[in-house]
């Protein structure tokens, strides 16, 4: 009944009042909505971690083949996300939004039926296909509705209900393996996807200054002006590094510890995720760290807590491997939502295709870590990749240093 009461309320708000929501005060229904779209766009993209340890034996997998088959949903999403932009340019924000919501239970539930890790590989690059749809439009649908402190403000939403997807999608399937098993687990996944998509579809607003731009013609006059924007490609490069370490840090932390001399359970392992938790209370924060500091210089320190928390992770004691985790995810997720800002303040035209080179670069980024980090860990197990993402992290930290600029006063 309270949801059938907020929705209406809602529809009448939205029906009755054509002006721009007030930028400095987006309501409170529509800031869980962007979360819980941040939240349900990533809950599958990186669930299947919590279980890799038991996928290898299941199917006889190596470490590279994990690898892999968590980089086949991010090698789709690099993929997709400029093109499923460009096309969210001519079709409009919410009904792509849902709609790529609802096309990402299927393959979810068909996960359940793999046979090998070749087909398990192959719905994972399914899922991947989607995701774009609700990341990049997401993104788009904020920067063409508001503006200012709101931006801000609703992007550090959006990036928290991201960490909370993240989080839950792991630590979920770890504890459903433990009691119904993964396959079933992918059943329960599937069906809570569709539940969001209701949700977002009831309580998402439309959009009310979406242009449509069906000319492809001027699409790609935007790409080449964006291929050749300091602030989009900044922001591309700094995604790349940042996904690559996240990616390349779980994924293979997860086999460091189901090894001698941890030999943590699938549950265990999935309680390790908590650890992003502290990013949905931090990214939050880093609203006001952007505001008084600028994004060139929060960036900066993030990256350097992020390669501090990577290089605990080599320490015996496993409390002190989790606090290493938790510094470094948390500075992988405040350069996040540093980035993306950065692209929303700085680009009005063409938003969802800029979006959509961030995110084709983010997860390019992350299907590398996934595929690099693999070969390094079966070579030189966590140590040796603890090195290797320190070296990203450096790149990360240069990029920031000289090719961040300041931020312009309005969006341009």
């Amino acid at each position: 009944m309270s949801l059938f009461i907020v929705s209406t309320l809602l529809n009448n708000h939205i029906n009755n009042n054509t002006t721009k929501i007030p930028f400095d005060s987006p309501s409170w229904v529509l800031k869980l909505t962007i979360g819980l779209i941040g939240m349900f766009a990533f809950l599958q993209v990186y669930s299947i971690q919590a279980v890799l340890p038991v996928l290898m034996v299941d199917f006889s997998a190596t470490e590279v083949q994990a690898g892999m088959v968590v980089g086949a949903t991010v090698m789709a999403i690099a993929i997709m996300s400029p093109f499923l932009g460009m096309l969210s340019d001519a079709v409009g924000r919410k009904s792509f939004i849902v709609g790529a919501l609802l096309f990402l239970a299927i393959p979810t539930a068909l996960i359940a039926q793999s046979p090998s890790i070749g087909w398990l590989g192959m719905w994972r690059f399914m899922q991947g296909l989607s995701v774009p749809g609700i990341t990049v439009v997401t993104i788009a649908y904020i920067g063409e509705e508001f503006e200012g402190r709101a931006v801000t403000e609703l992007m550090s939403f959006y990036v928290s209900g991201s960490v909370l997807g993240g989080f839950m999608g792991r630590f979920l399937l770890g504890h459903l393996h433990e009691f119904i098993g993964w396959r079933a687990g992918y059943y329960v996944m599937a069906a809570m996807t569709l539940i969001g998509a209701l949700w977002v579809g009831k309580m998402l607003p439309s959009s009310r200054h979406f242009v449509a731009n069906p000319n492809f013609r001027s699409a790609m006059q935007t790409l080449g002006e964006h291929l050749t924007n300091r602030y989009v490609v900044t922001a591309c490069l700094l995604g790349a590094c940042v996904l690559f370490s996240l990616v390349g840090c779980f994924t293979f932390i997860n086999l460091h510890l189901a090894g001698t001399p941890y030999e943590l359970s699938t549950g265990a392992l999935a309680n390790i995720f908590a650890v992003y938790l502290i990013g949905v209370i931090i990214t939050p924060l880093s609203t006001t760290l952007l505001r008084r500091f600028g994004a060139a210089r929060t960036v900066r320190v993030a990256v350097i807590f992020s390669m501090l928390g990577a290089l605990l992770t080599l320490v015996t004691p496993l409390w002190g491997i989790i606090i290493g985790l938790a510094i470094m995810s948390s500075g992988v997720f405040v350069t996040q939502a540093a980035t993306i800002s950065y692209i929303a303040v700085n680009v009005k035209n063409g938003r969802s295709l800029a979006s959509g080179l961030y995110y084709m670069a983010y997860y390019a980024g992350g299907t590398m870590g996934a595929w690099l980090c693999g070969i390094v860990y079966a070579r030189g197990q966590w140590s040796l990749t603890v090195w290797l993402l320190l070296f990203v992290q450096v790149l990360a930290l240069l990029v920031a240093s000289f090719g961040m600029i300041k931020t312009k006063s309005r969006p341009a």
